[in-house]
């Protein structure tokens, strides 16, 4: 049997069969299903039904049971054309809806959206840090401290306000940081601050000849204060530790893999900025995601917007054997909450 030619009633048992193993996790003999799918067939057509679904690769049988279980392939399948979603009640939505702090900052609101799909899935919640307004510089002041230290003070476009301590060449006046920080202000407000750094030095550079002793302090300032900004994106993630409580994911080895990307990231953002501009729901199952770090994993993401433009995606990470009805619409609506609560104070 091929995927194209399966029958109503085979289509039917593998629904049974996979809402049976997302509820316990042991594979699913022909007993359960005969009397569980409703069919007025005996179990012996049901287990040539099974041996036909294994054949077209939707099933495989552990070799430590004569049940069966879904294979990525299989999951995917019921994804795509056996799952019924319900929308979440209006109790669940108001509850997503009091994670999210309107008033608080874009970083805030990241942090908060993580916890909420992580603590309402008790999976692994990760949002990508917008790549918009809300990393765009509003003001920039220095105060001079001790010992060569700067303090910088940045102010962003989304009410957040990051302070650095900057160690200098040299000791500066007051009066050549105010002025650095009035150079830097005037170039760097409402800019995208992972774009700025190159630009700004160069155009500094090519005047060095000319340059007072202030201009000498503007490079220095915005060398460093440029230099941690994150060039390539970053995600907030909440509840990984909710992944080493999981039956799937108990391998150490496997866990070790996950927790490697986690923490390197690049991976992980690859596979956030596929998503970034879909339309929807997106899901990855297993080797989908092109992570090998994900073998035995789903990821469900959806992107959120700020100004009417994709700012950047959310998600839930757990086994490929999660309940895919209930935490897809919770990933639909945690980004359009996260939406609307970005656009409201930006």
């Amino acid at each position: 049997m091929s995927i194209s030619h399966i029958n109503d009633r085979a289509q039917h048992l593998l629904k049974v069969l996979v809402e049976h193993y997302v509820i316990d996790g042991r594979p699913v003999g022909s007993r359960c299903l005969a009397r569980d799918a409703g069919l007025d067939v005996s179990p012996a057509t049901i287990r040539n039904i099974m041996a036909d679904l294994e054949e077209a690769g939707l099933l495989v049988s552990p070799h430590t049971s004569a049940g069966r279980i879904p294979t990525e392939q299989g999951f995917r399948f019921f994804v795509d054309s056996l799952l019924t979603v319900s929308p979440l009640q209006d109790a669940e939505i108001r509850d997503l809806r009091l994670g999210l702090d309107a008033e608080a900052t874009t970083k805030e609101l990241i942090g908060q959206a993580s916890d909420v799909l992580s603590e309402v899935t008790r999976m692994a919640g990760l949002v990508m840090v917008p790549r918009l307004a809300g990393n765009t510089f509003k003001q920039i002041e220095f105060m001079p401290m001790s010992e060569n230290r700067v303090l910088a003070i940045l102010v962003y476009s989304d009410k957040e306000i990051q302070n650095r301590v900057i160690h200098t060449q040299r000791t500066y006046t007051p009066s050549e940081l105010q002025q650095a920080a009035n150079y830097l202000t005037q170039a760097c407000h409402g800019q995208d601050a992972s774009r700025l750094r190159e630009r700004i030095l160069t155009e500094m550079q090519e005047a060095r000849d000319s340059m007072s002793s202030m201009m000498q302090a503007t490079i220095e300032m915005a060398d460093k204060i440029l230099d941690d900004t994150p060039e390539e994106g970053d995600f907030v993630l909440a509840g990984q530790t909710n992944l080493m409580g999981l039956q799937e994911l108990s391998d150490v080895e496997k866990l070790k893999n996950l927790f490697e990307a986690f923490n390197q990231k690049r991976d992980i953002l690859h596979l956030l900025d596929q998503s970034i501009h879909a339309q929807g729901i997106q899901i990855f199952i297993g080797h989908e995601s092109g992570c090998k770090a994900f073998d035995g994993c789903s990821l469900i993401t959806s992107s959120y917007e700020m100004d009417g433009q994709a700012a950047g995606v959310l998600g839930v990470i757990g086994p490929t054997r999660m309940n895919y009805e209930r935490v897809i619409p919770i990933v639909d609506i945690t980004a359009k909450l996260l939406s609307a609560a970005l656009n409201q104070h930006n």
